[in-house]
């Protein structure tokens, strides 16, 4: 992960506890040996419908997901004019990918507020929450600046949580609403593809909710946002979540197929919500997030993809193929290059080759020296962005790097760091 300010402070921690401790653990051991990790023989549960997860059976009562609205409506879904395209063809299009971060994901913590989730700055206006992070006013100069460096995807993490009444409704504001459309727009125009979710946020919920009070204010959340944008072209896309799922809430640590329960139940929370609101969300391409968009949980068979009323219009997202060795300081070596095409396996045998496409929504933007291994072959930070992106790419994944205001691209130049960085971006996107 690149630096995310106190937003990743925020998530970090809580990511290092449960499954993610584990991940971690095994990350290691195969970055230090340059084995490639034996992916563990896992039994396949019941489906997360199950009642004996403990979860989804009150779940159902309240969504009414045993008798899904969309049987009804199935049909009449199939040919919305304008939303052709199916998730393999939009993956092969968008190309490489940037986040727009530390922006609108921004938020300022309230631990005390349990409905908001954050507290008001200055005048409390969108502004003042997309600048929080240290980021710049963004500007549609800013995007067009990106989409001429090769980028073809723009990936706006949204909060959503701003701003926000503290009345119990979880209604989002209608001129934060307006600024993200804004944005939106702006993407749009440029040519881009444009992926918004709901950044934090989730995590947030997750944390202080029970969890059937989170599927039901997530159900609201997204429908909102849906309704929202439902109108807009198929090139805009909707990913459900961030890196939450997975998280601990109030009820402390569950067993796994719980956990797993949770997820999944999140997931098919976020696309019914999505198809309910009908016009082009009947089509639209959604982007469902994995198990802390960690690539060994996500992989593992616990791990569902939704149930959905149309074909072949989900992907998956996962973060990092090289994170482990990333954190561990083992960039560059034979043994990173190991790891980061068995984590790509991992994602060919249960996704790829399944028919179900990748999206890498976050991938590392700069290798600092610090994270360089002692035994590296490969050493400078934009021949390790190649490496990675390259391989990405080889197994037709949708890469996406995470940067913040002028890091990698210089938002207030509208341009990228340095010119090898450049090089490799045209390399990649040809």
């Amino acid at each position: 992960m690149e630096n995310k300010g106190i937003g990743y402070l925020w998530i970090g921690c809580r990511i290092l506890s449960g499954i993610a401790v584990c991940c971690i653990m095994i990350y290691l051991a195969c970055c230090l040996s340059g084995c490639h990790a034996e992916e563990a023989e896992t039994e396949a549960v019941e489906p997360w419908q199950e009642a004996e997860t403990g979860v989804a059976e009150s779940w159902q009562e309240e969504t009414g997901v045993t008798e899904p609205w969309q049987e009804e409506n199935a049909a009449a879904v199939t040919d919305i004019q304008g939303f052709s395209t199916d998730a393999w063809e939009m993956a092969e299009h968008m190309g490489i990918g940037i986040n727009l971060g530390n922006t609108m994901e921004a938020y300022w913590e309230d631990t005390a507020d349990l409905t908001g989730g954050t507290q008001t700055i200055g005048d409390d206006t969108p502004g003042c929450y997309e600048t929080c992070w240290g980021a710049v006013e963004t500007t549609e100069e800013m995007i067009n600046g990106m989409k001429e460096a090769g980028f073809s995807t723009l990936r706006i993490p949204v909060y959503w949580g701003n701003m926000m009444e503290d009345d119990g409704t979880f209604t989002i504001n209608q001129e934060y609403l307006g600024r993200v459309e804004e944005l939106v727009t702006y993407g749009l125009d440029a040519g881009m593809y444009v992926v918004i979710n709901i950044h934090h946020y989730d995590g947030f919920l997750i944390e202080h909710y029970p969890q059937d009070q989170v599927l039901e204010i997530t159900e609201g959340l997204w429908k909102q946002i849906a309704e929202y944008f439902k109108e807009y072209p198929e090139e805009l896309i909707f990913e459900g979540f961030n890196e939450a799922l997975g998280m601990t809430g109030p009820e402390g640590q569950l067993t796994a197929e719980k956990m797993y329960a949770f997820v999944n139940g999140m997931n098919q929370t976020f696309v019914d919500a999505v198809r309910s609101t009908g016009g082009g969300n009947a089509m639209r391409i959604l982007i469902v997030s994995g198990y802390n968009t960690n690539i060994d949980a996500t992989t593992d068979a616990r791990f569902r993809m939704p149930q959905d009323t149309v074909e072949d219009r989900l992907m998956v997202s996962v973060h990092y193929i090289d994170n482990a060795c990333y954190w561990t300081n083992s960039v560059g070596n034979e043994a990173w290059l190991d790891y980061s095409r068995s984590q790509c396996e991992l994602l060919k045998a249960r996704f790829l080759d399944q028919g179900i496409p990748v999206f890498v929504g976050e991938c590392t933007a700069g290798y600092s020296s610090e994270h360089i291994s002692w035994d590296a072959t490969v050493t400078d930070s934009s021949d390790c962005l190649e490496k990675i992106l390259g391989m990405i790419a080889e197994y037709g994944m949708v890469p996406v790097l995470w940067d913040v205001c002028d890091q990698f691209y210089l938002r207030s130049e509208q341009r990228i760091a340095s010119e090898k960085d450049q090089a490799v971006i045209e390399a990649y996107n040809k």
